[in-house]
């Protein structure tokens, strides 16, 4: 019998980043968060068990924890401007 090495499987994250930036937002327009909060703050408002996929998810569009919540959202246009 022969081993065979398999390509390793690549599991797509749990949370995208525009579901992180969407869930963002609305906890921002709640008032729950503020914009110029860290991004670690955003931890305690998904499951603990969800935490490693959405810092990977930050991680590859180049968000530190440190960033704030303002550089994730980006610009946002106003209707009422």
């Amino acid at each position: 019998m022969t081993l065979s090495l398999q390509e390793p499987c690549l599991v797509r994250p749990a949370y995208s980043i525009e579901a992180i930036r969407e869930e963002t937002r609305m906890l921002v327009e709640r008032g729950v968060l503020s914009r110029w909060q860290p991004l670690h703050t955003l931890f305690r408002f998904f499951p603990e068990r969800e935490r490693p996929h959405i810092e990977l998810e930050l991680e590859l569009h180049e968000f530190l924890e440190r960033d704030r919540i303002c550089d994730l959202l980006g610009n946002e246009w106003w209707a009422n401007d």
